[in-house]
């Protein structure tokens, strides 16, 4: 992280590095003396957590403006569907059937990094989760491009680590869930959605609510397997129920192939956000 000083007073940096190095008194052994911007047990006080919040909403910011990259193609899916190559240690048989979404993912991934090439990398760079399964093929599909992705991880316990084709500089890892949704939405120009469990099913509804209420601008939202999501989810019930308006399942669209998605995005129409959510007028 880079960065550019206009001030003439004596920088954070500099004055770390000295309180690291003063006598080693009682006074300078106590928590109280350390510096509150580089003390951890400070950070993380329950207190502190507006701070961290905050932090955790800039750090990525300032990475991704210093990187020059202005808009993202996001990629939500489950972290269970396996490589081809290793379907067969697959949980279930329905896992090892949804396999060909990661090389669907992968396929997508790359042909949107060739297209973000094109732009110097700046515009239509993948996102991911950062994790295993169909965030793993988005990563890996944009490095066979030759190209950056992003992977916003975070803390659970039982994943360690990103996955392997995450660019470096662009792997993230996140404390708030909030935060971290937020960084999948704020730059994105689509939004894509695979096969997947509960992580995935609540970032499609919170992604689709926002665009439904208007809160957020209309991108292209692909839903990748008909069958699978036709199954999972009966649309057309919710319609009839009233619950959601009938122009609310013209909001996403679903697709099969990399290509399918490809093409609505190249040929999608800019729409702003919604002024107001029908079959709720007063």
């Amino acid at each position: 992280m880079t960065e550019d000083r206009h001030s003439r007073f004596r920088d954070a940096h500099s004055d770390r590095d000295r309180a690291e190095h003063v006598p080693a008194t009682p006074q300078t052994q106590a928590p109280a003396y350390r510096l509150a911007f580089a003390d951890e047990e400070f950070l993380c006080r329950e207190e502190l957590r507006p701070v961290r919040l905050q932090l955790e909403l800039l750090k990525p910011e300032l990475m991704l403006n210093e990187h020059g990259i202005e808009s993202t193609i996001v990629m939500f899916g489950g972290a269970r569907i396996p490589d081809p190559a290793h379907k067969d240690k697959a949980r279930t048989q329905t896992l090892a059937d949804l396999s060909h979404f990661y090389d669907e993912a992968r396929e997508f991934a790359r042909l949107m990094t060739e297209k973000s090439k094109e732009s110097g990398g700046r515009h239509n760079v993948v996102v991911t989760g950062g994790g295993p399964g169909v965030m793993e093929a988005g990563n890996r599909g944009a490095l066979d491009a030759g190209g950056h992705s992003i992977g916003l991880s975070i803390v659970l316990p039982h994943e360690q680590a990103p996955n392997g084709y995450v660019t470096p500089d662009l792997s993230f890892n996140f404390h708030y869930f909030a935060i971290r949704k937020m960084h999948f939405l704020m730059r994105a120009r689509a939004i894509t959605v695979f096969p997947g469990g509960f992580g995935t099913l609540d970032e499609l509804f919170e992604s689709l609510t926002l665009i439904q209420t208007g809160r957020m601008e209309r991108v292209p939202f692909l839903l990748f397997g008909r069958a699978f999501w036709d199954k999972i989810i009966n649309w057309e019930a919710l319609a009839d129920a009233g619950t959601i308006s009938d122009q609310d399942l013209d909001l996403f669209r679903v697709v099969d192939t990399a290509q399918e998605a490809v093409q609505i995005i190249d040929n999608w129409e800019p729409a702003p956000p919604r002024d107001s959510l029908p079959g709720r007028e007063r």
